[in-house]
């Protein structure tokens, strides 16, 4: 993986992490908890989604989506967590 793949993946990780923390009442880490978020929300949703069959693309913004629905699901079992 060279440079630019990397700082790629942080920006998708960082934006998809701030929009779940949008959509996601009550939750944001600040920049570098979002930028995690995010990039843990990309792995959930690569896993995730190849099993139920689930594709909206390819590209930038079909990876940003990917990776902030998997961020919401994310922040969606952290609170369910806290909540317990």
């Amino acid at each position: 993986m060279g440079i630019e793949s990397l700082l790629v993946f942080i920006i998708i990780g960082a934006i998809a992490g701030w929009l779940a923390g949008l959509i996601v009442s009550g939750f944001g880490f600040g920049l570098i908890g979002n930028i995690i978020v995010g990039i843990i929300g990309a792995f959930i949703a690569g896993w995730l989604f190849p099993r139920i069959g689930f594709a909206i693309g390819r590209g930038i913004l079909a990876s940003i989506f990917h990776a902030t629905i998997g961020a919401i699901i994310l922040l969606l079992l952290i609170k369910l967590v806290k909540r317990a």
